[in-house]
C-alpha cells in the first residue's frame, strides 16, 4: 500500500488557488498566448474565478489581468480589422508589445508583493 494521504492536498495545487501564485501563473499563461493563443482564455477564466477570494494587493492584480486581456482583445479586433489599410500591422504590433508591457510590469509588482498602482488603466497601469 501506499504511504501517502489520498485526502493531503499535493504541493502543485497551490497554483490553482488564488493568491500571487495563482496571479503569476496567469500572466505566464497571458505571455505564453503568443505561442499557444488559447492560454489567454484560459487566464482569464482563473482570473474571474479567483477574483474576490485572495483579498489584499492581489485583487489589484486580478483587476489588472481581467482589462489586459477584453483590452488587448479590443485593441487586436481594431488591428485586425485595421490589417486591410495596411496600418494594423503595426497597430498588430504595438498591442503585442503593450500586452507584453503590462504583464511585465505586473510580475515585477507581484514579485515586490506591491498592488498595481492603477489596475483600471487602459495604459500601463502605472
Amino acid at each position: 500500500m501506499s504511504d501517502t494521504d489520498p485526502t493531503a492536498p499535493r504541493k502543485t495545487d497551490r497554483w490553482l488557488e488564488p493568491g500571487p501564485t495563482n496571479a503569476q501563473v496567469i500572466y505566464f499563461l497571458y505571455l505564453a498566448c503568443f505561442v499557444v493563443g488559447i492560454t489567454a482564455i484560459v487566464g482569464v477564466v482563473m482570473a474571474y474565478i479567483n477574483r474576490g477570494k485572495a483579498g489584499g494587493m492581489v485583487e489589484t492584480h486580478y483587476t489588472f489581468l481581467i482589462r489586459t486581456f477584453w483590452i488587448g482583445l479590443a485593441y487586436a479586433l481594431i488591428s485586425a480589422v485595421l490589417i486591410v489599410a495596411a496600418i494594423g500591422v503595426v497597430l498588430m504590433l504595438a498591442v503585442a508589445i503593450w500586452i507584453i508591457a503590462r504583464c511585465l510590469i505586473g510580475l515585477q509588482a507581484l514579485q515586490r508583493n506591491e498592488p498595481i498602482k492603477n489596475p483600471t488603466s487602459w495604459f500601463l497601469g502605472t
